[in-house]
This record gives C-alpha cells, sequence and structure tokens, in this order.
C-alpha cells in the first residue's frame, strides 16, 4: 500500500512539473511588413550631398493620455533612420545646431501606442484555473495585444514637409505562469521593429528629395510677414474725437 501510494506521488509530482513548464510557454504573433517594405535599400550619397537631420520634437502617447517619451525610443529611431545612410549626422533632441550650415532637415515623431491586456478576462480565467488547482492552466490561454503607430515628419530647408507614417500590431498568447515583462517588451519590440522598417523604406524612397543640390539655401536676412488690416468695429462717423490740445478763448 505504501509502494503504492508513492508511485502516485511521482506520477503527481511529475504531472505537476510537466503542467508549469507547458504553462510558461508563450507565441507572439505580428502584422506582418508589407511586401514593399521588407528589404530596405539604403544609399550611399556623396558627402557634399548629405545634410544633418535634427530632432525638433517627439511626442508619445498611450492609449490616447500623453506620455513622456523615454530615450531609447528616441535613439532606436534615430539609429534606424541613420541606417539609410541619407544624413550626414542626426541630432537628438536639444542638441547643438550651431554650426551646422543653412540646410538641415527638422524632424518631429510622433508615437501613438495602444495597450489591451484584457485583464477582465485573466481575472475571469484565473478563477477558473484557481478553482481547478491549477490543473487546467496548460489548457488556457491568456491574451495580451500591443499596436503602434509611428509617424515622422520631416521639413527640409526651404520649408517643404512630408510625412510618413507606418503602424503595426500583435498578439502574444500565454499560459498563466508565462506572464512576464520579458513577454511584453519582446511584443513590444517586434512590433516597433515592423512600424521602423516601414517607416525608413518609405524615406528611402524619397532619397532625391533630402539631397543638398535639390533645393537652394534660404536667403538669409529676409524674411515675410504678412500683416492684416483690422476693421474698425464702428463707422468713422459715429468715432468720437479725442482732443490733444485745449484752446483758452
Amino acid at each position: 500500500m505504501t509502494r503504492h501510494a508513492f508511485r502516485w506521488s511521482i506520477m503527481g509530482l511529475i504531472g505537476v512539473v510537466l503542467g508549469m513548464s507547458s504553462g510558461c510557454t508563450r507565441t507572439i504573433e505580428v502584422k506582418p511588413v508589407p511586401t514593399e517594405s521588407q528589404t530596405t535599400m539604403t544609399h550611399s550619397l556623396p558627402s557634399d550631398e548629405r545634410v544633418p537631420l535634427v530632432m525638433d520634437s517627439f511626442h508619445l502617447s498611450r492609449n490616447g493620455a500623453p506620455q513622456n517619451p523615454p530615450i531609447e525610443a528616441e535613439r532606436r529611431i534615430l539609429n534606424r533612420v541613420q541606417d539609410t545612410r541619407l544624413f550626414s549626422t542626426l541630432i537628438p533632441l536639444g542638441g547643438q545646431t550651431d554650426s551646422l550650415g543653412e540646410k538641415i532637415v527638422s524632424a518631429r515623431i510622433t508615437m501613438s501606442e495602444a495597450i489591451e491586456p484584457h485583464s477582465w478576462m485573466a481575472a475571469f480565467k484565473g478563477i477558473i484555473i484557481g478553482g481547478s488547482m491549477f490543473l487546467l492552466s496548460p489548457f488556457i490561454d491568456l491574451e495580451y495585444d500591443y499596436a503602434a503607430t509611428v509617424g515622422l515628419e520631416l521639413e527640409r530647408w526651404d520649408g517643404q514637409v512630408k510625412r510618413y507614417e507606418a503602424n503595426s500590431s500583435g498578439t502574444v498568447r500565454y499560459k498563466l505562469f508565462g506572464a512576464t515583462p520579458v513577454m511584453i517588451d519582446e511584443l513590444k519590440g517586434h512590433v516597433t521593429e515592423a512600424c521602423l522598417t516601414d517607416l525608413t523604406s518609405q524615406l528611402v524612397r524619397d532619397t532625391t528629395r533630402y539631397m543638398a543640390s535639390s533645393a537652394p539655401a534660404p536667403k538669409s536676412g529676409i524674411r515675410t510677414v504678412t500683416v492684416k488690416s483690422r476693421r474698425p468695429s464702428t463707422t468713422p462717423s459715429s468715432l468720437s474725437v479725442v482732443p490733444t490740445a485745449t484752446t483758452r478763448p
């Protein structure tokens, strides 16, 4: 009898180990990159045709709420733009721009994130798993959705503006014991990479647009100011006259 109980204990322990190991598995599915963006071409331009790119602003929102963009996100975007070899140098936010010359490209980046952890479904499934003493954990999938839209607005030295935009989304499916911060970071990394691949592909197609010879440098010291005339609220006949001096009789 004791040997029989010991055998069942060993089998139960093996079952728990197998269940927990299978419960830690996860799979990541990401929206595929457009076919025309999968092979991003780079151009090695002559040094005199490459102009600097200066970061002007970076706005990040998460589920519609404004966020402070992390430095890592800015650095990652700039590194991917640098890989295109279209610009002589890339200046991050707050960098020195005094000695860059007249021809520069100003960059404004927007990034919108949408996160859906399906917390209510996870809680419901957690109750079911808890009631079954974790026996169902290897068979119940939990989900975490992430979507991102990255916009890149480039203003050339002559004032012309071009906007590029790319979006992607993904879902990670995991078991009970597979929910870790690393899992979420992996999903975000794959989705962001898909966005940047599409974005840089669009940028490379406009290579000639950002060459130094594509437009003359702006004339320094000349600014155009538009002044609109202000219409009086009353007719001239009804305006009161305020004397500037009084003459005694």
